[in-house]
């Protein structure tokens, strides 16, 4: 009883300390909220010139725009380097924008910022949930993998909480030294043990194992249970993609990133202050958007201890429903929202932040926290790098998509029609994890894969050397 407890303190350690980078990355993700007010406002801004629709747009998609172009070269780095050192040099371009935040005086700096802030979301969305994935026992997989979302939820609350109140350049000093302070503890993490077997390096791998177990038993039945072997490990990506396994892995990852992305979350959150100004209603903005955050982080905690208990795919289901309902709820509000700018009263005038509330518990309680939990769960041994970084590819694209283009949607067709095409996708992705995704609780890795494979009966003869 006590080696479990012990074991269980190294691996909540380990999955803390990790996690201070996802941190970081949660204060930035919110970023835009309470900063594009004040950069638009030309009493606030320090920039030579009021921000613009247009350049806001920019400033809120230049980050995820940075993740596409930088994730390819982040998945070589996290099978060469390793999973550590890619948590690592996460940091070196987060504190360079930080820097760039404080002294920025024209747009472009602030979008080559949020660029750079990019570079370092895609080593700290790729590396951060494989290697929690690897440095975790499968029965606490599933809630370690939720810790990822837990403390970007954190950092965004913290971000919404202070930004509205504190000057710009105050905020960004503030931000630019919780960077440094956070990155300190991630020189003490151990290297994944996979990675480590990956190099042929097993001593290594069962030093780390028997430190995360506290059992070096548990760390020999580890590497025993582990698929990857030395001499299958130096791939190509076109060997990998041999695999049926893995191809159907592949399109079903991108399938779910594509339709997460496409229910509007995230240009709902970029946005969230600005929504919540357009909406009119005696609610202040500032506190909505306080709110909103702490709801956002309350749904990311709960979801650590429902994810091992009800499974993934439940979770998800409900998930996509609430958001149908809340998104619903939001385009019925601009629909009966009156044109003329009189004073809303009534229900009416407590619908927006209602359904927004609603959207963002849904999405954080279910899909915000469990997509990198899939992502790394689906895929296995050379596959897992290249899979997951090819998907979070697409997720970080179509997070450009919906973020760049939205304020131009809202104009075209109007925000009702707007939140209820995002309703109408969450709908769609409901029925698709319902017949598409596998539920991985409490499964190995090599139990998910033969639950992924083309046919029932279909033997590992033909995909073993990828595994």
């Amino acid at each position: 009883m006590l080696k479990v407890c012990e074991q269980a303190i190294r691996q909540y350690a380990v999955v803390l300390v990790v996690n201070l980078s996802t941190f970081t990355s949660g204060m930035n993700i919110a970023w835009p909220s309470p900063m594009l007010v004040k950069l638009g406002d030309g009493t606030q801004t320090i920039l030579s010139h009021p921000l613009t629709i247009e350049e806001g747009s920019w400033i809120v998609s230049a980050e995820s725009l940075g993740c596409v172009i930088y994730n390819p070269l982040v998945a070589l780095l996290l099978d060469y380097i390793g999973r550590k050192y890619c948590v690592l040099l996460g940091v070196l371009p987060k504190m360079a924008a930080a820097l760039l935040y404080v002294f920025a005086t024209e747009v472009w700096m602030v979008i080559f910022a949020r660029a750079l802030q990019g570079l370092s979301d895609s080593f700290v969305f790729i590396s951060i949930p494989v290697y929690i994935s690897e440095i975790s026992s499968k029965d606490k997989r599933g809630a370690f993998c939720t810790y990822f979302q837990i403390f970007s939820s954190l950092g965004i609350v913290f971000t919404l909480s202070a930004g509205p109140f504190m000057s710009y350049l105050l905020f960004n000093i503030a931000y630019a030294v919780i960077v440094g302070i956070t990155s300190l503890p991630l020189l003490f993490l151990p290297e994944s043990p996979y990675f480590l077997l990956n190099k042929g390096e097993e001593s290594d791998a069962m030093n780390v194992l028997t430190f995360l177990h506290g059992s070096e038993l548990l760390a020999k039945q580890e590497i025993k249970e582990c698929t990857i072997k030395t001499n299958e490990e130096k791939l190509s990506m076109f060997a990998v993609l041999k695999s049926s396994t893995v191809r159907k892995t592949l399109a079903i990852s991108i399938t779910f990133c594509f339709g997460a992305q496409l229910v509007g979350y995230n240009a709902v959150a970029y946005y969230l202050q600005t929504i919540l100004i357009s909406t009119n209603t005696s609610v202040m903005p500032e506190i909505a958007s306080v709110v909103i955050g702490v709801i956002q982080f309350i749904s990311s905690l709960c979801t650590m201890f429902l994810t091992d208990r009800f499974g993934r795919k439940i979770i998800l289901i409900f998930s996509l429903i609430g958001m149908c309902i809340g998104l619903i709820g939001l385009g019925l509000f601009f629909r009966l929202m009156p044109s003329d700018g009189e004073t809303i009263i009534g229900f009416l005038n407590y619908l927006p932040l209602i359904s927004l509330i609603i959207v963002v518990y849904c999405f954080n309680a279910g899909l915000g926290s469990l997509i990198c939990v899939i992502l790394a769960e689906l895929f296995d041994g050379p596959a897992r790098a290249f899979g997951v970084s090819i998907s979070l590819a697409v997720n970080t694209m179509m997070i450009f998509v919906t973020s760049k283009f939205f304020p131009m949607v809202l104009e075209s067709i109007g925000p009702a029609v707007t939140y209820w095409c995002f309703a109408g996708v969450a709908i769609l992705m409901c029925l698709f994890v319902t017949f598409c995704i596998p539920e991985t609780k409490g499964k190995s890795f090599a139990e998910i894969q033969r639950e992924l494979e083309w046919k029932k009966n279909e033997t590992l003869d033909i995909d073993s050397k990828c595994f």
